[in-house]
């Protein structure tokens, strides 16, 4: 993460890279000491006490005791050590997911914590753009205090759907959207003058969950909602593919389906739909029927059974392709997987001739919130960059104080 200054570089570009490389390895380690700091960074004690110093004074970055266990370790030695850590209410980031029947919301810290997060039931497709990303601003800005939203420093915006870098929406069919300005209708929107970026839901799942817990290797992300978005994350870098549309595995046709496409097969309205039928209750939701796999009722096994076997189809056909080392699930659907994860690995031996590898399948921490805590995660992310404008000022001008 290390962005030291380059031969040939300007001041204001020395110490922006310098400025930003700190807060890095900073975040990166959660705590140093600042003979750490400057090793690190492999500046002397000096030149990295004024980056820190302007740091400090910016309200960034803080000098705290060492843990409490720490402490007392010091105590019959001398003085405890004096550690520098961020400022987590120096800066916050907004990250909203605007799903087919949801819309969920995240707040997080410099730190990376989630400090707030709500979710409500919402009928996009039957809604236009604005009142969606309106309903998503809502939402989270009534979870916010007001001097939160004042240090808000990026709004990240996910929906199903392909995206442009410059922020348009090209199409989006699951929810009805084509050609869409989401970039701006959210700038629009927005309290706040804020950077913005949105992404693909499960792009952004799967940088969220990135940001948690790295990704080494090889990794394909699945968001199962409604439909079933794919991420691919190598070796900590998003894969787009040519066009944007890598990991698109919902999108895919399964054989003798009658020309279905796998989010029709192991989707989360199909699981409703067939669960409802077979108990003749047309008010049952995923939590009824989840509850209905624990207790092992037979219709909701069935159900899960047959969800097994098209699941480790689908993942099978992705090892083929990706050989991932680690594959993560995430979106409400998910919260099954645990529940049938035998009879996954069943059915994917079963669907192999030959022993290919078997990647690690897990579910994601906080698969709910993944895609919206991914979009809070990219501002984050932008924020400890040099794109970012917080710490672009001109030579010798001061950082920006976060309480400004």
């Amino acid at each position: 993460m290390n962005d030291t200054v380059s031969i040939g570089s300007s001041p204001r570009r020395i110490r922006q890279n310098n400025i930003v490389a700190a807060l890095q390895t900073i975040y990166a380690h959660r705590s140093l000491s600042r003979a750490d700091l400057a090793r690190k960074l492999g500046m002397n004690r000096s030149s990295s006490g004024e980056i820190v110093a302007e740091l400090t004074e910016g309200g960034f970055v803080q000098e705290s005791d060492e843990s409490g266990k720490q402490r007392l370790e010091h105590s019959r030695a001398g003085r405890p050590g004096i550690m520098l850590e961020l400022v987590p209410d120096a800066a916050f980031f907004v990250g909203i997911e605007i799903g087919v029947e949801h819309i969920s919301a995240a707040v997080v810290d410099l730190s990376a914590d989630v400090r707030a997060c709500r979710k409500i039931a919402f009928d996009t497709p039957s809604s236009t753009v604005e009142e969606a990303v309106a309903q998503g601003v809502e939402l989270i800005v009534s979870a916010m205090a007001k001097g939160m939203i004042g240090r808000c420093k990026g709004l990240g915006i996910s929906a199903p759907a392909h995206i442009r870098p410059d922020g348009i929406v090209t199409l989006a069919p699951i929810i009805g959207w084509r050609d869409v300005s989401l970039k701006e209708i959210g700038r629009s929107a927005f309290p706040a003058a804020v950077p913005i970026a949105v992404e693909n839901d499960a792009n952004a799942f799967a940088i969220g969950d990135s940001y948690r817990h790295g990704a080494a290797g090889v990794t394909l992300f699945l968001l199962m909602e409604t439909g079933v978005g794919g991420g691919i994350m190598i070796d900590g870098k998003l894969f787009r593919g040519g066009h944007g549309l890598a990991g698109e595995i919902g999108h895919t046709l399964v054989p003798g389906s009658g020309g279905q496409k796998f989010e029709q097969l192991i989707g989360r309205e199909v699981l409703i739909r067939q669960y409802r039928e077979a108990v003749g209750r047309k008010h049952a939701d995923l939590q009824e029927f989840l509850g209905g796999v624990r207790d092992r009722v037979p219709a909701a096994v069935n159900i899960a059974e047959s969800w097994s076997r098209h699941l480790a189809y689908a993942l099978l056909q992705a090892c083929r392709l990706l050989d991932p080392d680690r594959i993560v699930l995430g979106g409400s659907v998910a919260s099954l997987y645990p529940m049938v994860a035998a009879r996954v690995a069943v059915h994917m031996s079963e669907g192999q001739n030959i022993p290919f590898p078997t990647p690690e399948i897990v579910v994601d921490d906080d698969a709910e919130f993944g895609s919206a805590f991914g979009a809070a995660c990219m501002l984050h992310q932008r924020f400890l960059s040099l794109e970012s404008e917080e710490f672009g000022s001109e030579d010798g001008a001061p950082v920006q104080s976060a309480t400004s």
